[in-house]
């Protein structure tokens, strides 16, 4: 073992985590020292067979304390959406209150704890528990996450005036297995009111990111808006989840929009449809399934980011970019141990280049 190597627990081993948990395994810069999980029925399996990976001698637990016990350097915690706040945390305050660094993708307020509309509840518990435990807790994602905190900001960096900068989830859908139904309003009749629909929810957990450009473009908002736009088929669509029907939402289209001087200054977009020519007058990528930065100033910039597997694998770009976002947490972990307890955001961290990743 390198001086160093860190020791990891991972908790939740569900498409995230168990991709993670095979990088972990064949990483030069971590040990897996333990895994977590929250379905009694994984109990007791070994990691490798969670993930696909050859036996490691180590076992699945739902055993916080169990976890806590082995001291490792860090908890990668790949938990469910907000969706489910308490279980979530449950489990990290547990971690923190021990002393233990917590890498986590799930609770998409935290990317930037300081919103106003993220309810103390979820965050005075995690406040209290870094500084009870002198721990610290950083939570990242894709978007909300790095495409549309540490892209955007990073280009911004190249300019001397910007105008605008707008940053861009632009996915075709027909392939993603995660929850859009109830939250946006796909598969749905347009007379339907999506949860994302309504503006403070759809700015807690989509609008992180703004205010976080603001503060470091040394800017103060005027207000925070958003827009909603649905799209509706005139023909049936398959997806990975069953048939939208004719008639149905295919398409959503929204945007969390920071206002400074009167001016939309910061844009947070998502074009989310259920097969590339659904809602075709919508924005789409020079490629399709994208995550796309557009700045307007001195000078102008436009960058594409696509995630893709080219092993043959034959797995999908939103699998790719699941991958990404547990790696991002995972990789992320030396940097917050070396950071002093309380939360993280992007701002507090350095440039993570994922030492260890070409070998």
């Amino acid at each position: 073992m390198t001086e160093d190597r860190k020791r990891i627990v991972l908790w939740g081993t569900g498409t995230v985590g168990s991709m993670v948990l095979a990088e972990i395994l064949r990483h030069p810069r971590f040990e897996l020292a333990g895994v977590g999980v929250s379905n009694p029925a994984k109990v007791g399996l070994d990691a490798g067979d969670l993930c696909g990976a050859p036996k490691t001698g180590v076992p699945a637990t739902d055993s916080i304390f169990e976890l806590i016990a082995l001291r490792p350097d860090a908890v990668v915690h790949y938990g469910p959406t907000a969706q489910f706040a308490d279980e979530n945390i449950r489990v990290i305050e547990a971690f923190l209150r021990a002393g233990i660094d917590v890498c986590s993708t799930a609770m998409t307020p935290w990317v930037w704890p300081a919103l106003d509309k993220t309810p103390r509840a979820w965050r005075d518990p995690i406040t209290e528990a870094c500084l009870a435990g002198g721990a610290s807790c950083f939570t990242t994602g894709i978007d909300p996450g790095f495409a549309n905190d540490l892209f955007p900001m990073t280009l911004m960096g190249l300019c001397g005036e910007v105008r605008s900068v707008r940053a861009s989830e632009l996915l075709d859908y027909t392939d993603y297995e995660g929850d859009y139904e109830v939250e946006m309003g796909i598969g749905k009749p347009p007379e339907f009111t999506a949860l994302l629909e309504h503006p403070d929810l759809l700015i807690m957990a989509w609008g992180p990111t703004v205010p976080m450009i603001a503060e470091a473009a040394g800017i103060q908002l005027d207000s925070i808006t958003t827009t909603w736009d649905k799209w509706v088929t005139p023909v049936d669509r398959p997806s990975a989840k069953g048939t939208v029907r004719a008639g149905t939402v295919a398409a959503i289209r929204f945007s969390v929009n920071g206002i400074h001087r009167g001016r939309e200054v910061i844009t947070l977009e998502h074009v989310n449809r259920i097969g590339h020519d659904a809602a075709p007058d919508w924005p789409s990528g020079t490629r399709d399934d994208v995550y796309r930065v557009d700045i307007v100033g001195s000078p102008s910039i436009s960058q594409e980011t696509s995630f893709r597997f080219t092993d043959g694998s034959g797995r999908t770009p939103a699998i790719a970019g699941c991958l990404a976002t547990g790696m991002r947490a995972l990789n992320a972990v030396p940097a917050v141990n070396d950071l002093p307890p309380g939360w993280v955001t992007p701002l507090d961290l350095p440039l993570i280049a994922g030492a260890g990743t070409i070998r």
